[in-house]
């Protein structure tokens, strides 16, 4: 990825540090300031395309070129493009935590000039996922044990926003995706059924289940919902035994419209009557966590869903306030005292307590260096530019979510949101060195 993916003021920021020699040390810290008002908590993703993108963080001759073309640009900027590596140190939370606000999920220890550029990538990358597993979270908290399958990447944000999102959703224990190439680029299982277009195109419905059972004769899973939902239903119970015969044994039919409630209950008994008690019930359709939680508290019998716009696009919350902001520099720390904008200074760690049965209790954001009550959650994951042990594996990071997931306090677990339901507290070491930062700088 090219390494002009960022905005230009990082660039004329970069030139400036280099004109007054500003190439001391620095702390960034990458956190959302609040939650969206329909999030109780968020989970970290996107830490590993991160540390992809710094580990191979390098200037090409003709993006050095182009910023030559643009003007302005010094000599020794230009040298300079021509040997950056990044060299700095990274601690971030392991990809699946859950986390909330004001904690920082990311921290950037480099040069400044070094630490500065890297911003808007790292915001980019961290930000699109960390908003994508925390929908996905929610919807695998609303359907659990059912089958879910990103179905999002034909509304998705570009192609890179696609795959992104495919592998967010499966870290937050999601089953699979439709989208080929997340499958084939990140080893997630791939899920496929059938377009009303290919029913439309044969002479008849039975005529297209039958000509799709034979292509894909593993359990096909049979879209009936093209004309009439039940009639569908009727005609798959009566092709069944002719394909059983020809040693193909149906495994779903998908609703993607109407009142899937009735439909699937309607259908589930026709199947059921039928001795088809193996075939699933798959729905789509313009589905989020609202609806999935309100069909199967309608008792609807479907046994899985795909999830695509709402998802791709985290429709009801489609951005976070993420932020990446200068701590330390120089060995003192900074502080962002606008209104409604303000920071916390110096170098951080959250800390999380837990009750005797596992769940999460509090967490606590504090100095680097104070003592810890509880389990640290930013680890070191990049020294001197070069990673710290083997990077952890997506069925990891999945792993990690479950685990998350599990552990939320009860009424976080809902899709209401619930205010101050979790406390985060700020020490009194953080609070006492904001005070100093101030009293310093006003």
């Amino acid at each position: 990825m090219t390494a002009l993916l960022t905005d230009l003021y990082q660039l004329t920021m970069l030139q400036a540090y280099l004109d007054e020699g500003m190439q001391q040390e620095a702390t960034f810290e990458l956190f959302v300031r609040k939650l969206p008002a329909q999030r109780n908590f968020l989970v970290a993703a996107g830490l590993e395309q991160a540390l992809q993108f710094l580990e191979t963080l390098a200037f090409t001759d003709d993006e050095i070129a182009w910023v030559e073309r643009q003007g302005g640009f010094r000599p020794a900027l230009l040298d300079h493009l021509r040997t950056l590596r990044f060299t700095g140190d990274v601690h971030a939370m392991p990809e699946g935590t859950v986390f909330f606000a004001d904690e920082p999920i990311l921290r950037v220890t480099a040069p400044l000039p070094l630490a500065q550029l890297v911003e808007s990538r790292l915001l980019n990358l961290v930000h699109f996922q960390t908003l994508i597993a925390s929908k996905a979270a929610r919807v695998v908290l609303a359907a659990p044990a059912k089958l879910l399958i990103d179905f999002g990447m034909r509304r998705a944000h570009g192609a890179e926003a696609a795959l992104f999102a495919a592998r967010a959703a499966y870290l937050a224990g999601f089953d699979g995706t439709a989208t080929a190439e997340a499958a084939r680029r990140y080893g997630l299982p791939a899920f496929g059924t059938m377009a009303h277009s290919f029913v439309q195109a044969h002479a008849s419905e039975a005529d297209a289940f039958v000509a799709f059972a034979r292509s894909r004769p593993q359990r096909p899973t049979l879209l009936v919902d093209t004309y009439d939902p039940l009639q569908g239903v009727q005609r798959v119970i009566d092709l069944a035994p002719r394909l059983a015969a020809e040693g193909i044994e149906i495994g779903g039919i998908r609703l993607d419209s109407g009142d899937m409630a009735a439909q699937a209950r309607a259908g589930r008994a026709m199947l059921d009557a039928a001795g088809l008690r193996g075939v699933r019930i798959f729905a789509s359709g313009n589905l989020d966590e609202w609806r999935v939680a309100e069909l199967l508290a309608a008792g609807a019998p479907i046994d899985g869903f795909g999830i695509g716009t709402a998802l791709d696009t985290s429709s009801d919350a489609p951005s976070l306030d993420a932020v990446y902001k200068l701590q330390v520099y120089a060995g003192v720390a900074r502080r962002k005292r606008s209104a409604g904008k303000a920071t916390w200074p110096g170098v951080k760690q959250v800390v999380r307590r837990f009750d005797a049965h596992g769940r999460m209790l509090a967490d606590r954001v504090q100095l680097e260096g104070e003592p810890l009550d509880g389990e640290p959650l930013l680890q070191p994951v990049m020294r001197g530019g070069r990673r710290v042990g083997a990077a952890p594996t997506l069925a990891d990071a999945r792993r990690r979510c479950t685990e998350q997931l599990r552990a939320l306090p009860e009424p976080l677990r809902g899709l209401d949101p619930v205010a101050d339901a979790y406390p985060v507290e700020i020490s009194a070491g953080l609070h006492a060195l904001a005070a100093a930062v101030d009293a310093a700088t006003r």
